[in-house]
């Protein structure tokens, strides 16, 4: 076919079809949209089989106890029951765990939280199932419960790999150094739930090669499928991992819940095995955001600039491990904010309480840090009678700078940018569109406060700390049909339209198809970090250049041309410029397939000579106007400006709801998201007495963007998803204490906290010896050497050192 015999008329229909599908840098639709908007879209929670059983887990109801005996001979003998299974019934090896192995998959002799599994049951239906979870017969020893993450630093060891999940501890410059202002201040931050709408649920069955496989819920793949592994005895091949529709995660689906005790019951029981929790049994069962305790204090000169930064973190990471030593680092070495600090010392522990386990949530650890670290330098501002936008920019890092860890800032670094644009958004006129108190509209205007607070937060993206961060990706192509398939895990985030628009780009497909995520293609690693634009996007970008290039030759072959002077634009191959054929007419019938591995720069552990802990950094600053009823305690967000650092714009929907979602998560930790735990127990599990923020409670926001491409990414790209959250909580935070005039150092902010004057520091007695200071920087102190030695093989094992 030569350029003459392709149509005008036929290359711009082409090209018009594929304008109405979106590339890379428009709005195009997610495919599963339709789906979800009319309830038809297949959740977990809806999964089916023929034969299929229900599992029941019975948990226990003590935060602490020792088992004494254990019964099943009731359970097993009730009508309908087909397993019941304990510790003892576990083939494989009883532990697993994200980061350290310390939590049994069922428990082994003695519970360290209230809701740890103690069995788990396989009927014929849920009512039988739950009639014999409640006939196994367990005797407890109740023990003393250690729910104060200080006592645990010297208290008795809870488990046999001691109360120290982790102590990070490192220098720069010369941390005494003071200037002519010093603030210091004490801050508390809550636990949040993740709060998904749809809780956890998933579908085992054994398969004939003597091996099980599961559809679930999940954000990492092949994680669950190595934790089954080791629980199960079966090799990784014999253990296939699918994904099931998400309905929602933010950190909360990484660690294993009912994945293994589905599987090892498919297996005993020979039938396909169903979970599905209820919304209490969620909250028991996943990880919440680590409740701490932040001490800060910032010196500065007299014209603002910091002189030195200390800081203490503290963070209650309950009963098991989970990312609880890799949180602690992140929210120790993003202390000092996006801020030059030459002179510092930081140090941090993530401890073991008989409180619930806590892990990876949205953020993972920095809205912790920038809570704290924006609240000071407001306070900052304030002794040095200094506007606190003036004293942010004076302070921003830049590019070239060098973090206290001692990595240095070689990419983007547009942290004046991002706070200068947020400045620019017009500030709101008139009356908030909803009082404080909402529609009952119980505030009165003369005890109504305006508030207006800034913040601006630095994030790390991708995986940390020498953890490979790769990922792979299938793509093929036929008649301009392209098919895509990754084990990254579509939670939400929108990587099945990225996916899309990046075929649709590349490739010219017509149609794309993005296949279900599973294990049988290589890892893409964990849907957390912000990563998997950057990871899997680079995946597929790469594999659709290798299936481009090889159709190009095949035409290139036979026009009997130079493959080099083909292109790909708008679904049409042109030779010198000019159309030659259609992508799906290039050659009919025939398949071109690529299968490409993408890996992130190598990082390195915390103290380590090379310096580099982070692949790369985000930047988000944003402003809080509030109305506040300072008599009630009540708060109404009128408006919040948003100016991020996102790379390039791949798809301006997504990226707008993303940022509009992070800031409403982000609100929800600032005013009013809290698990209330008393004596290890949650008091509040269920969306009615944990509050989440409704559509009534959200804000105008405005939204802009700094789009300074990231090096080494296809288009520049680079994680969006967790910035505005970390952002969110301190910004509201800010905007309150201008309304009010209080300290409020701690989050969520409550209506007593405005209306009794309670926001005050906490009162902490900092009990462990402070070890020597280290000298250099980056130097890491661990809890024991076995801690140590666990962190150093986490890659080696495939589990996630860090963010």
């Amino acid at each position: 076919m030569t350029p003459d015999a392709v149509s005008r008329e036929h290359v711009h229909a082409v090209v018009r079809e594929q304008a109405q599908l979106g590339g890379v840098g428009t709005s195009a639709r997610r495919p599963d949209g339709p789906a979800k908007v009319r309830g038809e879209f297949t959740y977990a929670g809806d999964l089916a089989a023929e034969g299929m059983l229900v599992g029941v887990t019975l948990r226990s109801p003590h935060p602490h106890a020792r088992i004494t005996r254990i019964d099943t001979a009731a359970a097993r003998a009730l009508p309908g029951v087909h397993a019941v299974l304990t510790a003892d019934d576990v083939p494989g090896d009883l532990h697993f765990g994200l980061t350290l192995r310390d939590e049994p998959v069922l428990a082994d002799g003695v519970v360290r939280y209230a809701g740890e599994p103690v069995a788990v049951v396989a009927a014929v239906d849920a009512a039988t199932a739950g009639r014999a979870a409640r006939a196994v017969e367990v005797d407890y020893e109740p023990l003393p419960a250690l729910t104060d993450p200080q006592l645990s630093l010297t208290a008795e060891p809870l488990h046999p790999d001691g109360n120290v999940y982790r102590h990070v501890s490192y220098r720069c410059g010369d941390p005494d150094a003071r200037g002519v202002v010093t603030v210091e201040n004490t801050y508390r931050i809550g636990m949040q739930d993740p709060a998904f709408l749809a809780p956890e649920a998933g579908l085992a069955w054994p398969t004939p090669d003597g091996g099980v496989a599961i559809d679930v819920a999940t954000q990492w793949l092949h994680s669950d499928q190595q934790q089954i592994g080791w629980a199960t005895g079966l090799p990784p091949e014999k253990v296939h991992v699918r994904l099931a529709g998400v309905g929602g995660a933010f950190g909360g689906r990484e660690d294993v819940t009912l994945q293994t005790h589905a599987c090892l019951l498919a297996l005993a029981t020979g039938r396909p095995v169903k979970f599905e929790y209820t919304r209490e049994e969620s909250f028991l069962a996943h990880r919440q955001r680590h409740p701490g305790t932040i001490w800060l204090r910032h010196s500065a000169d007299a014209s603002g600039r910091i002189v030195s930064v200390e800081g203490r973190v503290l963070l209650d990471g309950g009963a098991y491990a989970s990312t609880s030593p890799v949180v602690i680092t992140n929210t120790v070495t993003l202390l000092q904010g996006p801020y030059r600090v030459d002179n510092g010392r930081f140090e941090g522990w993530s401890v073991r309480t008989n409180n619930p386990s806590c892990g990876a949530m949205r953020g993972f650890g920095v809205p912790q840090a920038a809570f704290a670290h924006e609240a000071q330098l407001d306070a900052l501002a304030a002794a040095l009678g200094m506007d606190p936008v003036e004293v942010r920019l004076h302070n921003a890092l830049q590019r070239g700078d060098v973090a206290t860890y001692g990595q240095r800032f070689d990419a983007p670094t547009p942290v004046r940018e991002v706070l200068e644009g947020v400045r620019a958004v017009p500030l709101p006129q008139g009356p908030a569109r909803n009082a404080p108190g909402g529609v009952g509209r119980s505030a009165e205007g003369g005890t109504v406060r305006r508030g207006v607070g800034y913040a601006v937060t630095i994030k790390n993206l991708a995986f940390s700390e020498g953890h490979v961060d790769e990922s792979t990706a299938e793509v093929s192509l036929c008649d301009g049909h392209a098919t895509v398939h990754t084990a990254c895990a579509e939670v939400g985030q929108g990587f099945v339209t990225v996916a899309e628009q990046v075929a649709r780009t590349v490739l010219g497909a017509s149609t794309v198809e993005v296949t279900q995520p599973d294990t049988l293609i290589a890892s893409a690693g964990s849907t957390s970090a912000s990563r998997q634009t950057m990871a899997s996007g680079t995946a597929v970008h790469r594999a659709c250049l290798a299936v481009r290039d090889r159709l190009l030759g095949r035409v290139a072959r036979e026009h009997g041309l130079d493959a080099a002077e083909l292109t790909v634009a708008d679904g049409v191959v042109c030779a010198a410029g000019q159309p030659l054929t259609t992508v799906a007419e290039a050659a009919p019938g025939r398949t071109f397939r690529a299968t490409e591995h993408f890996q992130h720069p190598d990082t390195h552990p915390l103290g380590s000579p090379e310096a580099r802990m982070y692949v790369g950094y985000g930047f988000s600053a944003q402003r809080a106007v509030v109305d506040v009823d300072v008599e009630l305690g009540l708060v109404s967000v009128v408006q919040i400006a948003s100016c991020q650092d996102v790379g390039t714009v791949i798809n301006p929907t997504q990226l707008l709801g993303q940022i509009e979602g992070g800031i409403v998560q982000g609100m929800g930790l600032a005013l009013m998201e809290e698990v209330v735990v008393a004596d290890g127990r949650i008091t509040n599990p269920d969306f009615q007495d944990y509050l989440i923020p409704t559509i009534i409670d959200a804000p105008e926001i405005v939204s802009t963007y700094v789009t300074d491409p990231q090096p080494g990414m296809p288009h520049g790209w680079k994680g969006v998803g967790e910035p505005p959250l970390c952002t969110a909580v301190p910004v509201v935070a800010a905007a309150v204490r201008a309304a009010t005039g209080l300290a409020l150092p701690a989050v969520p902010i409550k209506p007593e906290h405005i209306a009794l004057g309670l926001g005050t520091p906490p009162t902490v007695t900092w009990t462990t010896p402070r070890p020597a200071d280290p000298t250099l920087i980056g130097t890491v102190v661990l809890a024991d050497e076995e801690v140590e030695d666990a962190l150093g093989t986490m890659a080696e094992e495939g589990a996630s050192p860090g963010r």
